[in-house]
């Protein structure tokens, strides 16, 4: 209630408030791999609802991953990070309704994103001027999902869904429904959604132990009699995956616009697949006698059989409460005034317990018994309000918004494995959007101002000092695209960007062991901003049964933070830090035997640094349509390339490798089949620390048939994953020897609308 009565005032005060809800004032089809957009808030995918009822229930960023640009950094079943042309972490935004979605997944590679994709109308992806409209610092874009829950149009006839699907991979089921309806003048909309899927199976010998990649001398035979064991398992453990998700919507709609309030919760408990250990010899060995047979007795005596005995996993609970609407001003200079004020509060748990013991309430109760101190659950939460007016001061002659956007952000880890003190961000957005249609020409162009101040500390770790830092900065963005069409079938554009980035909380307070990572990271409260320069230049061409796509791209990137293994050569501190003194103590920060001096044992030193790095790249696609009996048969193939080096010619690590994607799709009125394979290289350019990534091909496929039952429609989904139960390890992933892609996988998917 108190937040609802807060939303209230701040409405009145505001008179309008918002965020971009992005309003879809047309259905947009796709029939390539590109969209003609029309203005600058068009997305270059637009991933329609449908396709995504019809697929198997996973991660968003396992959803994305077959489209041409996208890609993940997996952690499992649950987690599933997006990647837009080799950019990750903060430099993509992953928005709900066109507001940043404010979870901890910023906080580790381990957290999932807090989004439910149950009745979702349509996906965006968006890249260039309109990622500016969203969010600050999106180098590499934005990805918006957009329901209804607050309806901009009213609906016109009750709407009831019901939903049921099953995996084999895990042994899992989903069940779901929603209703929308009018009621008293009012849209209501409630959703529902329940799943709980199991470890998920893999390919026999997928599991690569840590063992593996040392000497065979430092084992003796009886330990990798042991290994071998554990390879033909057949399954992963602690991949398990459970969520309960609602959702509850009203609105009003009038000749004056509209205006609603939503409320969300989402619970998950979704298991850790990979917990790095902090226990057990130097890392200034350099692993050499890491795995000693000292080493394995340690290990047996402090953790057990890790694999067997001990589940490690995160329970998660999010809340936010949404007023979001549009008001029709009609003036002279404002057309109308978009405005959304949102809440959120997110808490994610991550816990030990036995693997045979009860649920959260008995792991609390024997936590101490149990395991000690050393085992205590660490509890990350994020506390978000947010504001938003988008005004539209558009005219005959083009479209153009001015945004105003406000945030207050608190970020807080607290227990055993705190890695960073609490931290508060705020920021104050200003920002202008034109697209004008010149003939065979136009412009979209898109700047803004962002005024952000980021308070945080850091803690001596020798003896406990705790030093403050308040950062308050601006950051100045900016871009154009030029577009032209060369004929009736083909169009090209020209565009730059100039983005600049803020560090974020981790990468500026960061000190402390990671067990996601495997690492004890530590960041740098003097890092400076990055600055990306973006040139590309995309062609279209379209003549209706035959398509073509093509986009090359450059992207420097002055200052690029990431996070680099201490032994890298190429980071050596004189070189690259010839301002240490004015901008790092390097006694405190990073001195390698510093850190060795704290036994932190088997976790890689990593700080967060900045050198200059060029990202360019390739996107292709081309494709046929025939006509096949009563309906269309689709053929296409794509491929897309990024290559990510450091100003010393090093390579960024963590970069996905080149694709071959080749798609078969037949639609019938009531009948569609799609057939995808995607083949994926070797990654041989991988940065220092890494090791070279196998090739694999991952051969997935859909049978959707829909029935017509008088004024009820049932549509059945029968869907294949990984047919070929190939070993595959995304290159991405700080965890891609622990945890292998899930192997094959098929299900049956229901969905009842009357």
């Amino acid at each position: 209630m108190k937040k609802f009565l807060k939303a209230i005032i701040v409405l009145i005060a505001f008179h309008s408030s918002y965020s971009v809800a992005q309003e879809i004032e047309e259905t947009l089809v796709i029939t390539s791999a590109f969209i003609d957009t029309a203005e600058i808030n068009n997305p270059l995918y637009v991933i329609d609802g449908d396709d995504i009822a019809e697929s198997a229930t996973t991660s968003l960023g396992d959803f994305i991953d077959e489209y041409l640009g996208i890609s993940i950094a997996d952690y499992g079943a649950a987690v599933g990070q997006p990647i837009i042309r080799g950019m990750s972490g903060p430099r993509v935004k992953i928005l709900k309704n066109g507001m940043v979605n404010r979870d901890v997944s910023g906080l580790g590679v381990d957290h999932l994103n807090d989004l439910d994709l149950h009745d979702v109308q349509q996906v965006e992806i968006v890249k260039g001027p309109s990622s500016l409209l969203y969010a600050n610092g999106t180098t590499g874009g934005i990805i918006n999902v957009v329901d209804d829950c607050i309806s901009a149009l009213n609906y016109e006839l009750p709407e009831i869904n019901i939903g049921y699907e099953t995996q084999s991979v895990n042994d899992g089921s989903s069940e779901f429904f929603n209703v929308k309806s009018m009621v008293a003048g009012f849209n209501v909309n409630f959703g529902y959604k329940n799943t709980e899927f199991g470890n998920y199976d893999i390919p026999n010998g997928a599991i690569m132990h840590e063992e593996e990649h040392h000497d065979e001398d430092d084992h003796d035979e009886d330990h990798h009699d042991e290994d071998m064991h554990e390879e033909n398992l057949g399954y992963l453990n602690n991949s398990d995956y459970a969520v309960e998700a609602t959702k509850f919507g009203i609105s009003k709609v009038g000749d004056w616009g509209y205006v609603g309030f939503s409320v969300d919760n989402l619970e998950s408990v979704y298991g850790i697949p990979f917990h790095g250990d902090e226990h057990g010899d130097e890392h200034g060995d350099e692993h050499g006698d890491e795995h000693d047979d000292d080493h394995e007795d340690e290990h047996g005596d402090e953790h057990g059989d890790e694999h067997g005995e001990e589940r490690i996993f995160s329970t998660t609970d999010s809340e936010s409460f949404t007023i979001k609407g549009s008001y029709n001003v009609n003036g002279n200079l404002v057309n109308k005034i978009d405005f959304t004020y949102r809440d959120s509060d997110y808490t994610l748990t991550e816990a030990h317990e036995e693997e045979h013991g009860e649920h959260e309430e008995e792991h609390d109760d024997d936590h101490g018994d149990e395991h000690g101190d050393e085992h205590a659950p660490t509890v990350f939460s994020n506390q978000a309000v947010e504001y938003t007016a988008i005004f539209d001061i558009s005219n005959a002659n083009s479209t153009q918004k001015v945004v105003v956007n406000i945030v207050d952000e608190d970020n807080s880890i607290v227990g055993e494995e705190a890695f960073m003190n609490p931290a508060n961000s705020e920021e104050f957005t200003i920002g202008y959007y034109l697209s004008k249609d010149l003939g065979l020409n136009s412009l979209d162009l898109g700047m803004r101002l962002d005024q952000i101040e980021r308070s945080g500390s850091v803690t001596d770790e020798d003896h406990g000092d705790v030093d403050y830092y308040n950062i308050d900065d601006s950051t100045n963005s900016f871009a154009v695209t030029l577009g032209r069409d060369l004929s009736d079938t083909l169009n090209v554009s020209l565009g730059y960007a100039s983005v600049e980035r803020l560090p974020s909380a981790i990468e500026l307070f960061m000190n402390g062991p990671h067990m996601a990572t495997g690492r004890f990271e530590v960041g740098n409260p003097n890092l400076n901003s990055e600055t990306s320069n973006n040139f590309d230049v995309t062609f279209n061409f379209d003549n209706g049964d035959f398509y073509g796509y093509a986009s090359f791209y450059v992207t420097d990137v002055d200052n690029y933070i990431a996070l680099i293994d201490e032994e890298d050569d190429h980071h050596d501190e004189d070189e690259h830090h010839e301002d240490e003194d004015e901008h790092h103590d390097e006694d405190e920060h990073h001195d390698e035997d510093e850190h060795d001096d704290h036994g932190h044992g088997n976790l890689i030193h990593a700080n967060y640094m900045q050198e200059d790095a060029e990202f360019d790249g390739y996107e292709i696609e081309f494709g046929k349509d025939f006509s096949l009996g009563s309906g269309e048969l689709s053929l296409s193939f794509g491929r897309d390339v990024v290559n990510a080096k450091f100003s010393d010619g090093h390579y960024v690590p963590r970069i996905n490798p080149a694709r071959n994607i080749y798609s078969l799709s037949y639609k019938q009125e009531d009948l569609t089949f799609k057939l995808v394979l995607k083949d994926v290289e070797k990654q041989n350019d991988f940065g220092e620390g890494e090791t070279a990534t196998d090739s694999y091909q991952m051969l997935n496929t859909r049978l959707t048939k829909s029935f017509s039952m008088g004024n009820s429609d049932l549509k059945v989904t029968l869907f294949a994953n990984n047919l070929l139960d190939e070993v595959a390890r995304n290159h991405a992933s700080f965890v891609k020897e622990e945890v292998p892609l899930p192997g094959r996988n098929y299900g049956l998917k229901f969905n009842f609308d009357f």
